[in-house]
């Protein structure tokens, strides 16, 4: 006897992403206008930094506004990106009698929107969360896509799922308290995102680059829809990074590795500066990218006080090692997405966009670096 379990089913994962100013007080009318349903239970994930500028008062605007909320706080820093500490989170919503009736609310940058995320998409089986972005990192790289995960000690962001959350915040205004070295961190995933997909972002913030880090409205505006712009456009295609999605990943196959072999010393993206660096390097000796635009590439990212050499204290050999754990590797083979010039990126047939790179032609543009 067999039986046919069909399951068929249609879901609506949209959601609206909200770029202002002194967005904390829509964020809490949006939920008491029912952006959770019925749900009176809010579990506001933060960390360290985030927790006294904007978590709690937000977290005191939503029980002034009737919802049972608790505040779970992890240390700042990609170090807390972890299963153990998405575990310290669970645990403690249990604690709190925390159950499927509750929501989360991701207060922070990309290492709390990614573990809130996570952790929202199993706590209970699923329950439903947003975030209130903080950062200029997070609006570039975690506000569009789904995409939630932790990190390991072999690689960053190989245990996760997709999960989409019920709205996005992104308030300019909470970029002004950033230091600026996590400025720069952020300008380097807007930067990539202007190499792969919008020209005339690339070409912007070679005019206007210094005076994001002075916070300037007009230009942090532009930028803002800009990054969400490009990685819409992407996942709206290719949700689950079945092909086109990965260009995404452009630099970051040389980036997670310096990132995780750098203990963290290292931010995410001067790591992806120096990873974007080594695929216009790699890009150049292949034809997809002229030595004048490879240049360009490369001293944006320097103008946006941005590495891209390899620091000394990371073995060159170990580093290729490293490569090997990036999710793009495919039966054993290392793949790279290139950027073909300013703007666009390479295919490589049908929705093919990785390539297959012999292990040595990455390690001599690494010696070089």
């Amino acid at each position: 006897m067999r039986f046919n379990v069909e399951l068929k089913r249609v879901v609506d994962d949209s959601y609206d992403i909200e770029i202002g100013h002194e967005l904390s007080d829509k964020c809490v009318t949006d939920i008491a206008e029912g952006l959770f349903g019925r749900v009176k239970r809010i579990a506001v994930v933060t960390d360290s930094n985030v927790l006294p500028l904007y978590a709690e008062p937000i977290a005191e605007r939503l029980r002034a506004a009737g919802f049972d909320t608790r505040v779970f706080t992890i240390p700042a820093g990609e170090e807390s990106k972890t299963r153990e500490m998405k575990e310290f989170v669970e645990d403690s919503m249990l604690s709190a009698g925390f159950r499927r009736d509750c929501a989360v609310l991701a207060v922070g940058g990309g290492v709390v929107t990614d573990l809130a995320g996570f952790t929202a998409g199993t706590f209970g089986r699923g329950v439903p969360f947003a975030n209130f972005a903080t950062t200029l990192l997070a609006a570039a790289d975690a506000s569009v896509g789904g995409k939630t995960a932790v990190d390991t000690p072999l690689a960053t962001n190989l245990i996760g799922i997709f999960n989409q959350p019920k709205k996005v915040w992104i308030d300019i205004d909470t970029w002004k308290t950033l230091p600026r070295r996590e400025l720069a961190s952020g300008l380097s995933e807007t930067i990539k995102h202007g190499c792969l997909g919008d020209k005339e972002l690339f070409e912007y913030l070679e005019k206007n680059v210094e005076r994001v880090f002075t916070c300037d409205t007009e230009v942090c505006e532009f930028i803002a829809e800009h990054n969400c712009r490009v990685k819409y456009d992407v996942v709206m295609k290719d949700e689950r990074e079945a092909g086109l999605r990965e260009v995404l990943n452009l630099g970051h196959t040389v980036g997670r590795a310096i990132e995780t072999l750098s203990g963290y010393r290292l931010l995410h993206g001067e790591a992806v500066g120096i990873g974007m660096a080594a695929q216009a390097r790699l890009g150049n000796k292949l034809g997809f990218i002229s030595e004048e635009n490879m240049r360009r590439v490369i001293a944006l990212y320097e103008r946006a006080e941005l590495p891209v050499t390899i620091p000394g204290y990371i073995d060159r050999k170990e580093l290729v090692r490293k490569l090997y754990t990036d999710k793009k590797v495919r039966n054993g083979k290392l793949r790279f997405v290139f950027e073909r010039e300013i703007g666009d990126v390479v295919c490589f047939g049908g929705d093919k966009y990785g390539m297959e790179i012999a292990e040595e032609q990455i390690a001599a543009i690494l010696e070089e670096m």
